[in-house]
């Protein structure tokens, strides 16, 4: 079973259209990117998933039950991490614990404090005494310690250094991630965790525009770096002029097909997603 099975999603807000008829899925076991700019409907449909906005129209199941109407029994089996600190600043973390141990039923405390034991932060002090690395690593260490089967990340390490911010998903993969549990994660430093996503979707303008598996990225898509414009016989997905070169994506070219017109290599998520962004406003 799926652990989210989201299929023409709605949402508005007035004039704007949020959400346009977004179709997403995720399965057991996979780390899975949604991509996107600002205001492509990254936010509001993680909001949906977790049960915090009310849908225009569509079907969604998290984990079998429909957020809307089984918010409290879905939230014992996902976790969040939201973009913005969301912890009681004036809080004692040994409270804070003891709080999160008496409301969650799925709440291990010996992992909270092992996690936390990996770190400078001691449990006498208050969360607003925590500088922003801390707390993402406090807020970690409380979500790690919950047996859920979905960890939904938005913008998990924004404002943090590469070394907080490496440090962070190494935890979560170490400490999180197995064959039956899975991560949906959305952010802008999509370089810094494309390694480890095993499926991207770029959503722009409230739709899915692309549903990618990582495994595949290789041979469904390529980009040829030459001195001079490629005629291959098919429109390419994207061309731009560099300084090493004139790069022009294909989608679905055997690379046999390019080899003759100049340098072959796969493109980054980033290249990827502004080739497919461009493409859809075209």
């Amino acid at each position: 079973m799926s652990l989210v099975e989201a299929s023409g999603l709605v949402k508005t807000y007035g004039d704007t259209r949020a959400l346009d008829g977004l179709d997403l899925t995720v399965q057991p076991g996979r780390i899975v990117g949604l991509i996107g700019p600002n205001g492509s409907g990254k936010t509001t449909a993680l909001k949906a998933l977790l049960g915090l906005c009310e849908l225009d129209a569509g079907s969604l199941r998290v984990n079998g039950l429909d957020p809307a109407t089984s918010r409290a029994e879905l939230m014992q089996h996902v976790a969040y991490i939201a973009d913005t600190g969301t912890l009681p600043r004036w809080m004692r973390i040994s409270d804070l614990i003891d709080y999160v141990e008496g409301v969650h039923p799925r709440f291990d405390r010996r992992l909270a404090l092992e996690a936390l034991s990996k770190t400078d932060i001691r449990t006498d002090r208050r969360v607003r005494t925590l500088s922003k690395g801390m707390t993402v690593q406090l807020h970690l260490a409380l979500i790690l310690a919950i047996d859920a089967s979905l960890l939904v990340l938005d913008e998990p390490t924004l404002g943090l250094d590469i070394l907080y911010r490496q440090q962070f998903y190494d935890r979560v993969l170490n400490d999180y991630y197995t064959e039956s549990r899975s991560i949906l994660v959305t952010t802008h430093e999509v370089r810094e965790i494309e390694h480890i996503l095993t499926d991207v979707i770029f959503i722009h303008r409230g739709r899915a525009r692309l549903v990618l598996d990582m495994s595949t990225l290789a041979e469904t898509f390529v980009k040829v770096t030459s001195d001079v414009p490629i005629d291959a016989g098919t429109r390419p997905l994207h061309e731009k002029q560099t300084i090493n070169g004139r790069e022009t994506l294909f989608q679905g070219v055997p690379r046999s097909t390019l080899e003759p017109f100049g340098t072959l290599s796969t493109p980054n998520l980033a290249e990827l997603f502004v080739a497919v962004a461009e493409h859809t406003d075209a």
